[in-house]
């Protein structure tokens, strides 16, 4: 592993800070897939003892980030295109129920995330476009009122920040996406929650599609580099 990265403090959930750190490196590409991750070496470069490593890299092997290596150690595992359609399938399931239940309480949704979001897709800041993009959907998910939402959504969201840290940093986004947050917005305050709720089906269908498809041709690019 030869990406740095930032040392951290010590923390009450140093774990937890941990995890974050090697989440975020992971999602935004810094630590590709197939990157060999050991203990030692992460320990020291964030300065924290092997502990809160060990238990951070179990947490990511549990979500399917990393697996074991040949060898010592762990790797960053692979990212595939079929892979995140089937994430997608189980996000957009949950994203259609949480914009259903938000419409039918008529939430009203901060106009800050789309303005945030809109900024952010002008920029080339890639880390900037994700957490912008997963703000808009957590807000989405505290809207519905019901906490099993966001937890069970926690998962499939760190493979699609990894898919978009791989995708942006080749492409970009669709120009649509804050048009369409924005409507799925105005659906929900409006009470409307069949089209809340299709809004946001079609809305993940659009993203699962853009992103499978750049993220095929950007695997097959980097096989050619590498062949």
């Amino acid at each position: 592993m030869t990406a740095p990265l930032l040392k951290l403090h010590v923390a009450p959930d140093l774990v937890d800070q941990v995890y974050q750190a090697l989440l975020g490196a992971i999602a935004d590409g810094t630590l590709a897939p197939g990157a060999r991750l050991t203990q030692e070496e992460i320990a020291q470069q964030l300065d924290v003892s092997r502990q809160p490593v060990l238990q951070a890299l179990r947490l990511l092997k549990q979500d399917g980030l990393v697996l074991d290596a040949p060898g010592r150690g762990v790797q960053v595992a692979p990212l595939d295109a079929p892979g995140i359609a089937a994430v997608y399938q189980v996000r957009g399931a949950l994203d259609a129920l949480a914009a259903r239940l938000a419409a039918q309480q008529g939430r009203v949704l901060d106009a800050k995330l789309i303005e945030r979001g809109r900024k952010a897709s002008r920029g080339r800041n890639v880390q900037a476009m994700i957490e912008a993009d997963a703000a808009f959907h957590n807000a989405v998910y505290a809207a519905a009122g019901n906490p099993l939402i966001p937890r069970s959504a926690h998962l499939h969201w760190a493979h699609i920040r990894r898919a978009m840290g791989a995708v942006l940093q080749a492409s970009s986004l669709r120009e649509s996406v804050w048009d369409e947050h924005a409507a799925i917005a105005r659906a929900i305050a409006a009470g409307d929650a069949d089209l809340a709720e299709r809004l946001m089906r079609e809305h993940d269908e659009r993203a699962s599609h853009h992103m499978t498809r750049h993220l095929d041709a950007a695997m097959r690019g980097a096989g050619a580099h590498h062949a």
